[in-house]
C-alpha cells in the first residue's frame, strides 16, 4: 500500500516542478504551490519572461524558494541537459506537473525529426518522466500531474501516422497529442503501481491562455483572444493541478483523469489497454529509451 501523506498540503521543505510557468495555468500552478511553502521550480523556454514571472511569484507568495531551469520541450538533448542538471542540484521530487502545450498552425518538425505538437505534448512529458522517475522513487509519495484537454474526446489516435505526415489539421493533431497523453498517463500508472508514485491526468476546462501565442497563424492569435473572454480564469484553471499535487484526499490515488477538481470519466478509446501497450512501445523506440519502466 502507498504511503499516506496527510501533511502533503503544507510542502514545506517539498521540491515541485511545474513546465510551462511563466505565464497561463503553469504560473497559477506555480503560484499556489509555492504558496503552501513549497520549493518551486519552474521549467521554461524563455528565460527572460520566466524570470519576470520568478519575481512576481516570490512577491505574491512570499516564499523566496523559486527556482527557473530553462529546458526547450520540443529538443530532447535539451529535455536531457535540463534533468541532469536538475539531478545535480537536487536530491529529490516530491510533485511533477506537466503542464507545458503547445498549438501549431501548420506541420513542423523538431530538430530531432518529430512533428512539433506530438513532440511538445506528449513525447517531452513522457521522456521527462523517464528521466526523473529516478529520484520521484526514491522521494516517494510522490505525485506526477499530466495535462490533458477536453479536446481529447473528440479526438483519433492513428499508430501509423502519429507523425500527421498524411494530414495535418491543427486541432484535429492537438487533440490526439492529448489523447496519447492519457493513453500514458494510465499505462505508466499501472507499471507503477505500488511503488508509491502516482500519475494522473488533468483536464483543466476551457481556460483563456496563451496557448495559441505560437501557433504561426496570425488569425489562429486572434481566434484564441477573442475566446478568451468567455473561459475561465488562468488560476481557476489551475485548480484541479494544485488540488492533485497538495490535496490529501487523492493520496494513493493513480492512473485517472480528473476535471473540476473530481474524478472524471474519459474518452472510451483510452482505456484500451493494448492500444496503450502498443503506444508505449512505440514511443519507447521512437526515444531510444529502455522499454521497462
Amino acid at each position: 500500500m502507498t504511503p499516506t501523506n496527510p501533511e502533503l498540503s503544507n510542502l514545506k521543505d517539498k521540491i515541485c516542478i511545474v513546465t510551462g510557468s511563466n505565464s497561463g495555468i503553469g504560473k497559477e500552478t506555480a503560484l499556489a504551490l509555492a504558496e503552501k511553502g513549497a520549493r518551486v521550480v519552474m521549467v521554461v523556454r524563455n528565460s527572460e519572461k520566466g524570470e519576470n514571472a520568478r519575481v512576481e511569484i516570490i512577491q505574491n507568495s512570499g516564499n523566496e524558494s523559486v527556482d527557473l531551469m530553462i529546458c526547450d520541450l520540443a529538443s530532447l538533448e535539451s529535455i536531457r541537459h535540463f534533468t541532469t542538471d536538475f539531478k545535480n542540484k537536487y536530491d529529490s521530487l516530491h510533485v511533477l506537473v506537466n503542464n507545458a502545450g503547445a498549438v501549431f498552425n501548420k506541420r513542423q518538425t523538431t530538430v530531432d525529426g518529430f512533428e512539433q505538437t506530438l513532440a511538445v505534448n506528449y513525447l517531452a512529458p513522457f521522456l521527462l518522466i523517464h528521466e526523473l522517475l529516478p529520484l520521484l522513487q526514491s522521494s516517494s509519495p510522490s505525485r506526477v500531474i499530466n495535462l490533458t484537454s477536453g479536446v481529447h474526446k473528440r479526438a483519433e489516435v492513428n499508430l501509423e501516422d502519429l507523425q500527421s505526415e498524411q494530414k495535418y489539421k491543427t486541432m484535429k493533431v492537438y487533440g490526439s497529442a492529448k489523447l496519447l497523453v492519457i493513453l500514458f498517463t494510465y499505462e505508466i500508472a499501472r507499471r507503477l503501481e505500488g511503488s508509491g508514485v502516482t500519475v494522473n491526468a488533468v483536464s483543466p476546462g476551457f481556460v483563456a491562455t496563451n496557448l495559441g501565442a505560437n501557433s504561426g497563424s496570425r488569425g489562429y492569435s486572434i481566434m484564441f483572444r477573442i475566446m478568451k473572454r468567455f473561459q475561465l480564469t488562468p488560476k481557476e484553471g489551475a485548480a484541479t493541478s494544485v488540488y492533485l499535487a497538495t490535496s490529501p484526499e487523492p493520496e494513493g490515488v493513480t492512473g485517472r483523469h480528473f476535471a473540476k477538481q473530481q474524478e472524471e470519466r474519459s474518452a472510451e478509446i483510452s482505456y484500451d489497454t493494448e492500444l496503450q501497450k502498443k503506444l508505449w512501445d512505440i514511443t519507447v523506440d521512437m526515444l531510444g529509451i529502455p522499454p521497462d519502466v
